[in-house]
Formats: structure tokens, C-alpha cells, sequence
């Protein structure tokens, strides 16, 4: 005969389901933060025009989603038949390396096409979308070229116009023509006859709108958009522009103990140093 089951009373299973449903939720929790955490971390997340600092960013955007609405509904956002196409602006799902709710824009799928009303900009209820950051100061009207979404980088490597192949795909695609984007001659030392046209981005005019990137021949695309300060390095105060002059301006300014460096050897005589190496000490 087989061992007798033990009952289960209402009470033990009353206790148990408590059990179930506190391990199920706290596995949640965990999934959850997890998520939030990666999401958050995300480095390489194109935010709409005007969008603030990241932190400031998921700090005061409420996920309303009205910067999508506008940016799919501006009249221009039409194919030649008159039918409504995808909005550049995509508000983040679960799927998403993004903070859930909150608008992004991926160029290979739909690049920003730096409308000159910048829609999405105004309506904005909360300054997450800053309109004073592309308001020309001079005009006080809204300037597309103030945009600030990110940098184009051109892989070298994958470019095909670096191969010597004849493609002016992203520089044509550029809104900012022969100023985003230059194309720079180089002599073909390998053949003797032909040239490379390279294009090279100018930083300092490029919106980061992604339009290249779309429009980028190669399978996957040999010019791509990336956040500013993940695309761009830092120089540091101490280097100055000897021709620029407001650049001279501000390095006036520092103290000299900022701008020169001490070490141990600062602290030497100058012959007692020269006579120490030449010794081998």
C-alpha cells in the first residue's frame, strides 16, 4: 500500500498561495528594476529636438506623448498618394532599450527631417522639449538649425567612398548641403588615376538628424548618428586655439597655477636636473 497524502487544510493553503503570490511580485520587482536600470543606462538613445541634458530629461518628461502626435501628423508627413507615413518620433515600448514612454528616434528606421516649424517642440508641456534651445536669439523664431539631436560618425573602414568607389549618398541627403557634411578630394595613390571623395562631418553644423544614416548605401550604415558627448571627445581647458581669438580670451582668464603643470622635477635647479641624468642617477 502506498504512504496516506497528507491533507492539505484550508488554513496551510491559504498560507501557501500568500507565499506564491509575495515570491511572484517580488520577482517582479527585481524584473522590473532590472529593466529600468538597463533602460536608464542606455548611452545610446536619440532623444527629439531640444531635448534636455538625459538626467534633466527622464526628470521632467511625462511620457504624454504629444511630441509624437505632432511629429506624425505635421501636413508634410505625407507620401505622394496623400497617405500619412511613420512618425520620426517613437514613444518607447518594452521591447525598447529605453526608458518605457518616453519618445526616441531610431534614423536607419526614420530619420528627423529637421521640419522648419519643429513641431514636436512647442507642445511640449513640460520644457523636457527646451523650444528656447532652437530659438534663434536674434529673430526669436524657431531656427531647425539649432537642432541638437546628435553627431554623424563615418566608419572609414565600411565606407565605401573610402575604397575608392564613387557613392555621395549622405552628403546629398543632407539638409545642411556642403556644410554638415563636405566631401574632401584625396589623390588615389594605389591606381594614380582616380580620386576619393570623402566625406567628412563638420561637428560644429550638424543637427544629428539622421538623414545620412538612412540614406547610407551600405548594408549596414557606414555613417551613423550618435549622441554628442558619447561621439566627441573632450580636449580639456588647458589646450588653447591660437587662432581663435575669443578661445585666446578665455585662457587669459585662468589662474596660472591651472594651466601649468608641477611635478617633482618642477622642483628642481635646472643644471642639478641636467647633472643627475647625465651622471645616470
Amino acid at each position: 500500500m502506498g504512504e496516506k497524502k497528507e491533507k492539505i487544510t484550508p488554513r496551510r493553503r491559504f498560507f501557501t498561495d500568500i507565499a506564491h503570490h509575495i515570491g511572484l511580485g517580488a520577482m517582479g520587482v527585481l524584473l522590473w528594476g532590472g529593466y529600468a536600470t538597463k533602460a536608464k543606462s542606455s548611452p545610446l538613445t536619440l532623444r527629439p529636438p531640444a531635448a534636455l541634458d538625459e538626467d534633466d530629461f527622464l526628470k521632467t518628461c511625462i511620457k504624454c506623448g504629444l511630441c509624437a502626435e505632432a511629429c506624425v501628423n505635421r501636413p508634410q508627413n505625407r507620401d505622394k498618394n496623400g497617405n500619412q507615413k511613420k512618425g520620426t518620433i517613437k514613444m518607447a515600448k518594452a521591447e525598447d532599450s529605453v526608458t518605457i514612454g518616453t519618445p526616441f528616434f531610431t534614423p536607419r528606421d526614420v530619420p528627423c527631417f529637421m521640419c522648419e516649424d519643429i513641431p514636436c517642440v512647442p507642445v511640449c508641456p513640460t520644457g523636457a522639449l527646451d523650444i528656447t534651445k532652437v530659438t534663434n536669439p536674434k529673430t526669436n523664431e524657431l531656427d531647425f538649425r539649432l537642432m541638437d539631436m546628435g553627431v554623424a560618425v563615418v566608419d572609414v573602414h565600411s565606407c565605401i567612398a573610402f575604397w575608392g568607389l564613387q557613392c555621395d549618398a549622405c552628403y546629398r541627403a543632407c539638409p545642411l548641403l556642403d556644410e554638415a557634411i563636405k566631401l574632401v578630394y584625396n589623390r588615389n595613390s594605389r591606381t594614380g588615376k582616380h580620386a576619393f571623395l570623402e566625406p567628412v562631418i563638420n561637428p560644429d553644423v550638424c543637427t544629428g538628424c539622421g538623414l545620412c544614416e538612412k540614406a547610407c548605401v551600405t548594408e549596414k550604415p557606414a555613417i551613423f548618428v550618435l549622441p554628442r558627448d558619447v561621439a566627441q571627445g573632450k580636449v580639456g581647458d588647458h589646450y588653447v586655439k591660437g587662432w581663435d581669438k575669443a578661445d585666446q580670451q578665455r585662457a587669459k582668464k585662468r589662474k596660472e597655477e591651472d594651466i601649468t603643470t608641477h611635478d617633482e622635477r618642477s622642483k628642481k635647479k635646472p643644471l642639478d636636473y641636467l647633472n643627475s641624468n647625465s651622471l645616470g642617477l
